[in-house]
């Protein structure tokens, strides 16, 4: 099964000013592991067009998915769909399936010109379902285009997901480390990921009272090659803890 990635573009001043604390990329990164999907890249970018349409056109020619969060709103500094449209090259107006959608909440005298923004949608793209507030996000090629709004983002990925193709789905194993440093067990550990190329082994340090609690993680898509590099992981624990103790 061929390997499918995606990046995730966050987009928003308020983000990077630290006045809204981002709550989705922690979401969407276990939902598309999940999914068999590789989170391999974020980034975080303000509300300027250049930038915006910059990071669109590297990420979705890198990836096999790219998901923007925030952006398309009613306000003037919502601009995320135009800046899709401009990295596609293809004109943006109001959609009149959108319109159709947002009647389901609004009079269509309550369409003002501010809440039609939400129904500008650029050529060619798909609707994303919004059940909430009833604006659509959309999909253009291999960029989905989902509010920053984190309830209103899920219910547009639950939506989203069918249609995506997936991978194998990533398979993990914890370790404890037994008390160990990392210190005393990190030349064995890089000798065993050396060993053992097909799976990913990270180490992950925590604070806990009476001191650090490691704990190694181990992370691959065939699992004889998991339950193998594991079995190393343990023997290698077990063998220094095992110095350690009191004669």
């Amino acid at each position: 099964m061929s390997e499918v990635t995606a990046a995730i573009l966050v987009i928003g001043d308020e983000i990077l000013s630290g006045r809204t604390k981002d709550k989705n990329i922690g979401y969407i990164a276990e939902y598309l592991t999940n999914s068999g999907i590789d989170l391999r890249e974020v980034r975080v970018v303000p509300d300027v067009e250049e930038e915006i349409v910059g990071a669109i056109n590297a990420l979705r020619q890198r990836y096999t998915y790219l998901f923007t969060t925030g952006g398309i709103g009613p306000t003037h500094d919502d601009i995320t769909a135009d800046c899709v449209a401009k990295a596609f090259g293809v004109p943006i107006d109001i959609d009149e399936r959108a319109v159709t959608v947002m009647l389901e909440r609004y009079k269509r005298e309550e369409l003002n010109e501010a809440r039609l923004r939400m129904a500008r949608i650029p050529a060619g793209a798909d609707l994303i379902d919004n059940p909430i507030s009833k604006a659509p996000g959309f999909m253009l090629g291999n960029v989905i285009v989902m509010a920053g709004v984190p309830n209103i983002m899920q219910a547009m990925l639950d939506n989203v997901a069918p249609r995506l193709k997936t991978g194998a789905r990533v398979l993990a194993r914890t370790v404890d480390a037994a008390g160990l440093g990392e210190g005393i067990y990190a030349a064995g550990l890089g000798a065993i990921a050396a060993e053992h190329t097909s799976v990913s082994i990270g180490s992950y340090p925590a604070f806990q009272s009476g001191g650090f609690r490691n704990q190694i993680v181990l992370r691959g898509r065939d699992e004889a090659a998991l339950e193998a590099a594991e079995k190393a992981v343990i023997g290698l624990v077990q063998g220094l803890s095992s110095d350690r103790a009191p004669v």
